[in-house]
């Protein structure tokens, strides 16, 4: 656990200042704020959202957003956006081993690398999939995608993620999500640090609905920690990052952007600790849809059918009798990109390995490998703790396009099919 201090919550109205009597009160803009300071608004929705899906923030801070330079458009790196047109999407299974660790010094924004995009980032459906794997910080310079909410999952090493609204460390086991448009800056804490991103293009991550599960279960409101306020009167210059309708533009300022002194609203960088998920299962018979597991959902206008949802596969016990326990050979609607943070996956125990990522686009088949099968029909059907592990799911109904790099990549597996090669026929046609 870190030092800081935090507003608890998820899409709760908040309140932190970092001076006393910084925050106006009764109103949000007053003729004049307290310390000179400035107020200005934060939307991530529309105005005119429905008050429960409404998110917006007031910040008072000792510049406006607007002191800077014109942007200039800078090389994109091996970033890309959806819609992706420079390869055919195929309907192949894909798997790949980590990225690797840099050798040489390298920051956040220029490690990123995209492995995947689905839907349209201009038309703010579907998500981009990013990696990273940095080992220094980025000094001066500060990013923010306009494209869509960033989803942090770290893989390896500890991270200071320095936004507008504060501050929040984060560490394997945790994730965090900067809204679209908020600043901020990522300091590897020892080392390197590694991991994936969802770029949600779509509407806002929401905590799912319980359905017939109740008052009780999944994530929990409380649990969601937002950063209290945190300044800095810096008039050192800084070069300003915006991921833009699929591109990077660099502009200039004069001072740090980290100049906001107090906040009020609902739209903040928020993180969420993964053990605190309270895991959902059968205690009867059959495999639970993966569904069970949602942490976070951005839905879409289908209803029931996910834009993004970000689904974890936790330590957890499986007791189902006269079950096959592994997840179910499918085919589905859903388009699936799964990374595996720490351990072993249950269908997967051999290739899949953490920092690795696979790839099952809607109506491909997938479930576990040859071996995994063979093991889980034979096995007895004892209470099972499955300890030491933790993999997660970003599914979504469009179909996901691998990037050229993806799929020219040394970290491809390109015999990935081969582990359900040894899939047998035992049927006998007796009872």
């Amino acid at each position: 656990m870190d030092n800081l201090l935090y507003l608890k919550g998820f899409n709760n109205e908040h309140e932190t200042e970092a001076l006393p009597g910084a925050l106006p009160v009764g109103q949000f803009s007053p003729q004049k704020v307290n310390y000179k300071l400035y107020a200005e608004q934060f939307s991530s929705t529309a105005f005119t959202a429905p008050r429960a899906e409404n998110r917006r923030s007031w910040t008072y801070r000792l510049r406006p957003s607007i002191a800077m330079s014109d942007f200039q458009k800078i090389d994109n790196g091996m970033i890309r956006t959806a819609p992706e047109t420079e390869i055919h999407c195929p309907p192949n299974v894909l798997r790949w081993d980590p990225v690797p660790f840099p050798e040489k010094d390298i920051d956040f924004v220029d490690s990123l690398v995209t492995i995947a995009t689905n839907g349209d980032a201009k038309a703010q459906l579907g998500m981009g999939i990013h990696c990273y794997s940095a080992n220094a910080d980025m000094q001066n310079r500060v990013f923010y995608s306009s494209d869509g909410e960033l989803l942090f999952v770290p893989q390896f090493g500890d991270m200071l993620i320095t936004t507008e609204f504060g501050k929040l460390n984060l560490s394997v086991g945790e994730i965090a999500v900067i809204p679209r448009g908020v600043r901020f800056a990522v300091t590897p804490i020892d080392g390197a640090i590694r991991g994936y991103i969802c770029e949600n293009y779509g509407h806002p991550f929401v905590l799912p609905e319980r359905g017939p599960v109740g008052a009780n279960g999944y994530a929990n409101q409380r649990d969601f920690c937002y950063p209290t306020a945190w300044f800095e009167d810096n008039d050192t210059p800084h070069r300003m990052v915006n991921k833009f309708c699929g591109n990077l533009f660099e502009a200039k300022l004069d001072h740090s952007p980290f100049d906001v002194v107090a906040w009020v609203g609902n739209s903040a960088p928020y993180k969420y600790n993964l053990s605190r998920f309270n895991v959902m299962n059968t205690v009867s018979f059959d495999h639970p849809d993966p569904s069970i597991f949602t942490v976070l959902t951005s839905p879409s206008d289908l209803e029931g059918t996910a834009n993004v949802d970000f689904v974890i596969f936790p330590p957890r016990w499986m007791v189902a009798e006269n079950t096959f326990r592994p997840p179910y050979y499918h085919r589905n609607t859903m388009s699936e990109f799964m990374g595996l943070i720490e351990g072993q996956y249950d269908a997967k125990e051999k290739g899949f390995v953490p920092g690795g990522m696979s790839l099952h686009n809607c109506m491909t088949p997938h479930g576990p490998e040859a071996e995994v099968f063979e093991k889980a029909s034979q096995g007895e059907l004892t209470p099972q703790r499955y300890e030491n592990t933790l993999a997660f799911m970003f599914e979504s109904r469009y179909p996901i396009a691998p990037t050229p790099f993806a799929m020219s990549s040394d970290i491809r597996q390109k015999d990935y099919l081969a582990c359900w090669k040894g899939l047998k026929k035992y049927f006998d046609g007796k009872l």
